[in-house]
């Protein structure tokens, strides 16, 4: 694989997915204003050659499709996961002569040689050593990407920590807030093994030892973001995907190995008695701005780095961003163990860029009895990091559920809301604005399998054909000028969805309106489902609707069913994507502003943009959502 992060450059280049960048570009909001609109236009990975340091930035070499499995060395993201289930079916499978015991020591041998291997001496990533006081984070080209950032942070670290009883190694990725030269915040969230860790070492009163890794091999960083469970080494996972150990060494200032050919490596120790640090709040890959909270405070003891080292970035926000592309390797990667070690029936899972990851997932499976996408949903719900998830859609059949238009099509068909609808309450990630009560929230499993005589709410409800049908928005509106846009054009492809823009102005407004358009009016009679959203939503922009929506939903808290009113009828759901206040809601938490450029920064690289060789000219990405926070009622100050 990749001797460093520099040889990971140099195929990129050569395989012409990347640009260098001469001018200077500040690495205060400038780089990732730059980052937002190549992210958006499929662009190409970016590397910044002046950022007013001794390091060049490299930002956006996962963005793509083509670049992850490039950072991977496959040439299909399913290459993995193929490689897995072979594994698997191989170790487990019945062995019934001594011969077949035989073939598999070469297996098992393969196995071993993946396995991280301690290397004496000193790594590539400490050719330059800075302690004490010359241990300075100014040295490194740190971004702050978005205005109303609590600062600059470090975007692509890859954190390791050990269990102070066991010594088992953990190698995560959190946001590291810089406060100076030698102190940033951990933001270890409570669900996480780090903060495990941090827990253990401060119920024995012991001084934390962490060391950050920067560049490298890209497989670290992709194996840092991995959701193994907390007794797999994510460099084991390295070996395997890379075909080659990783070797470390150990830091200079603390009781940490880390890679030999890293690039750069931050060596600390957090002090768990020590008072908690107030950090954030800062733009997520949500979409939206993290809440500020209290964190612990990491102090530095020594910066090392190789010669000709590159500094490794990212930024998050509103999708699609570079890490919709890392979360599709996970989704692509993590099938396989699912189904070799949990649920065999599932035949295939995706993750839509617009769900961010833990808030839509939508599974296939093979069905054989009445119940079975419920028993999917609680195992799923159940499995690591899936119990962030918010919505899960399980279907069966042959749909191809990357096919969007298809699968909603399926799904339209086959659901009941009354029936196939199933909610629950649980954890939440914490990055998660709508639950009532921080990390804990609703959840909502649609069950859009064909339908077993014993799951029938009725064998006499016929679906109806939409095609026909036609809602008059200019009637609708004028009874219920709240309705600022519709958006019934799935309902010419037979998906019974209608998406509402709503402009609320009193409370259980949605509840009240939901109770009106179903009783009051014909034209809902047929529809199933009905979907609101904030006002200042395109309802015709599907990604934005899904990304808004599945963001501001809390679905336990957030439906209103409508039952049908005989067994021939069908029932009808609506679910409240709105953004939620104490006014209208009685929500008692702070509810955050999506994430937006602010115009200084536009303009700056407006300016800019013919020096930067990255052909034609492309707009800010941001200049549509600061006119959605603008319409919300924002000022200028908050956008």
């Amino acid at each position: 694989m990749y001797k460093n992060l520099q040889h990971f450059i140099d195929t990129l280049e050569q395989a012409g997915e990347l640009v260098r960048i001469s001018t200077f570009v500040d690495p205060v909001l400038e780089i990732a204003e730059i980052t937002d609109r190549m992210s958006k236009v499929d662009g190409p990975a970016l590397l910044f050659e002046n950022t007013g340091t001794d390091f060049p930035l490299l930002i956006n070499s996962m963005g793509s499709e083509k670049r992850i499995c490039l950072a991977l060395g496959v040439k299909h993201l399913d290459d993995i996961k193929n490689e897995i289930e072979a594994l698997f079916k191989d170790l487990a499978g019945p062995k019934n002569s001594l011969l077949d015991k035989l073939m598999l020591l070469p297996k098992l041998g393969k196995v071993g040689s993946w396995m991280p291997k301690l290397r004496s001496g000193r790594g590539e990533c400490q050719e330059i050593i800075y302690q004490g006081e010359a241990a300075n984070l100014e040295m490194l080209p740190i971004l702050k990407c978005w205005v109303h950032d609590g600062g600059r942070f470090i975007t692509l670290p890859a954190i390791h920590t050990k269990d102070p009883h066991t010594g088992t190694r953990n190698i995560g990725m959190y946001r590291m807030q810089v406060f100076d030269q030698q102190l940033t915040g951990m933001h270890w969230h409570q669900h996480k093994v780090s903060a495990g860790h941090f827990q253990a070492y401060k119920e024995m009163g012991k001084r934390m030892p962490v060391a950050v890794a920067l560049g490298g091999d890209p497989v670290y960083t992709y194996c840092a973001t991995a959701p193994l469970p907390p007794n797999v080494d994510e460099y084991m996972l390295a070996g395997f995907i890379r075909k080659k150990q990783v070797e470390l060494v150990k830091c200079l200032t603390q009781d940490m190995y880390v890679p030999a050919d890293a690039d750069i490596i931050i060596e600390g120790y957090v002090e768990p008695q020590e008072e908690l640090i107030w950090e954030g709040p800062f733009g997520d890959h949500t979409g939206y701005y993290s809440l500020p909270d209290y964190y612990p405070r990491f102090h530095v003891t020594a910066i090392t780095h190789r010669r000709n080292a590159v500094y490794p970035a990212t930024i998050v926000g509103i999708p699609p961003q570079e890490d919709a592309w890392i979360g599709k390797a996970t989704e692509r990667i993590f099938i396989a163990p699912i189904k070799m070690t949990m649920l065999p029936e599932i035949q295939d899972m995706d993750l839509p860029i617009h769900g961010v990851f833990h808030n839509l997932t939508i599974a296939r499976i093979k069905k054989s009895f009445s119940g079975h996408a419920q028993k999917v949903m609680n195992a799923m719900w159940g499995a690591g990091q899936m119990m962030f998830n918010k919505i899960l859609v399980v279907v069966d059949g042959d749909v191809v559920i990357s096919n969007y238009k298809a699968l909603a099509q399926y799904v339209s068909q086959n659901i009941d809301p009354e029936t196939d609808f199933y909610f629950a309450s649980g954890p939440m990630d914490v990055l998660d604005h709508s639950c009532s009560k921080f990390a804990f929230g609703g959840k909502l499993s649609i069950d859009g399998t064909r339908k077993t005589p014993e799951e029938l709410r009725s064998n006499d409800i016929v679906a109806p054909d939409l095609r026909s049908v036609r809602i008059d928005k200019t009637v609708l509106q004028l009874n219920f000028p709240e309705i600022v846009d519709i958006n019934d054009s799935l309902l010419q492809d037979n998906i019974s969805v209608v998406i509402l823009g709503i402009k609320k102005n009193r409370k259980h407004h949605i509840q009240q309106l939901n109770q009106q358009l179903f009783h009051l009016t014909t034209f809902f009679q047929h529809i199933k489902v009905v979907v609101y959203v904030e006002h200042t939503v395109d309802v015709h922009s599907i990604g934005d609707v899904v990304w808004t929506f599945t963001n501001n939903v809390d679905p336990r808290r957030d439906k209103y069913i409508v039952s049908a009113t005989s067994a021939t009828d069908i029932s009808h759901i609506a679910l409240d994507g709105t953004r939620k206040s104490r006014q209208y809601d009685n929500f008692d938490r702070d509810w955050p502003n999506i994430i937006v450029a602010d115009e200084a920064t536009i303009a700056a690289v407006d300016a800019k943009w013919r020096d930067l060789g990255l052909g034609d000219f492309v707009s800010s990405p941001s200049l549509k959502y600061r006119k959605m926070l603008l319409q919300g009622g924002a000022t200028v100050e908050e956008v």
